[in-house]
């Protein structure tokens, strides 16, 4: 072993030593590394390398048993039991109600197999098995933790195949911010929109973040919301029974849970929904702005509050529940209206 990928080890096993709970990406974060980077550095010991093409190794999900899948932005974590469905098309996992996905492929770059020992509430150490999924930037995806009471023989062959081929990562550079471009006849091609998903070819010809079209269509078919209306919605839509849809991104995937929520609780400073087969992990105190978004659709409208870091990166969105070719729910865009605006700047 190298002399770094030692200095790692030797740190990784003195803090799950000192705080058995405590996750990897805290530790990364302690090294100054990527989550990647401490994952690589166990491989031949408790970590193996996947060399699957993402798509194989996406279409072999729903073969591997009941899991909690998990997807995080920097400041949302959102953890779901179930079964992955068979793909419909390449990246996309449909299962509204359940581990419902859109997989960004393109941004897959390592997968590994990693074996964690676990010290359960009777004292007893266990072994969790997860499989996890990087960026270029080590930064994690997605991941999945067995369930099983006994791996899969799926699982079981994805370890077989794997081997201790080591990635390369490469640093995150974080684009410079710019002031608030300009974006003639933005509004225009907004309210032509007849289907939400073809927001995103408006953005790429527009040349916009998502934030920023947000910003440039205050008003018209958007509002700009305080940062506390993020806990305000989720504890209304609570106490209403109102069904969410509640989206959390990485760059390689966008998970979704859909059905009521219960009221939230705040632990540790992170707002958090505890529900029967999900949580939903919220750090609303890195919430930077928080937008009600309207998008025209052939069936009225769809409408999302987004919350945002003060990077622009999407942490949160949440729409009220709804059937294709259904109306949306009127008591959510109630409710959205009823939330305050942000305070004008001075």
């Amino acid at each position: 072993m190298h002399t770094q990928q030692l200095a790692i080890l030797d740190a990784f096993d003195a803090a799950r030593c000192a705080s058995p709970a405590m996750h990897a990406i805290d530790i990364a974060q302690r090294l100054a590394i990527s989550e990647g980077e401490l994952q690589a550095a166990r491989l031949g010991r408790d970590v193996t390398t996947l060399s699957l093409a993402p798509a194989e190794l996406a279409a072999r999900l729903c073969q591997l048993g009941e899991v909690k899948a998990l997807t995080r932005s920097s400041a949302a974590v959102l953890e779901q039991q179930g079964h992955y469905p068979p793909p419909a098309s390449a990246g996309l996992l449909l299962d509204p109600g359940g581990l419902d996905l859109r997989l960004h492929l393109h941004h897959w770059h390592w997968s590994c197999l990693i074996r964690d020992a676990i010290v359960a509430a009777d004292g007893h150490t266990l072994t969790r098995h997860s499989l996890q999924i990087f960026d270029r930037h080590g930064r994690a995806l997605h991941k999945l933790f067995s369930l099983e009471s006994s791996l899969p023989e799926a699982w079981q062959q994805l370890a077989a195949e794997g081997n201790n081929q080591p990635p390369s990562f490469t640093r995150l550079a974080q684009p410079p911010s710019r002031p608030l471009p300009q974006a003639p006849g933005l509004g225009d091609d907004w309210a032509r929109m007849r289907d939400v998903h073809q927001f995103f070819g408006l953005l790429r010809r527009h040349g916009l973040q998502r934030h920023e079209a947000n910003s440039l269509m205050e008003g018209r078919f958007t509002r700009a919301l305080s940062a506390a209306t993020c806990a305000q919605a989720l504890t209304q839509a609570a106490a209403n029974n109102l069904p969410l849809m509640l989206f959390v991104a990485s760059p390689g995937c966008v998970q979704i849970r859909s059905g009521t929520v219960p009221a939230p609780q705040r632990q540790r400073g992170w707002l958090n929904l505890f529900g029967k087969n999900f949580t939903l992990h919220l750090d609303d105190a890195s919430i930077d702005s928080v937008w009600q978004v309207h998008k025209p659709n052939r069936d009225g409208g769809v409408t999302s509050l987004e919350a945002f870091s003060h990077t622009g990166e999407l942490l949160l969105q949440i729409y009220a529940e709804r059937g294709e070719g259904n109306a949306e729910r009127s008591d959510w865009r109630h409710l959205l209206d009823g939330l305050e605006a942000r305070e004008a700047a001075a």
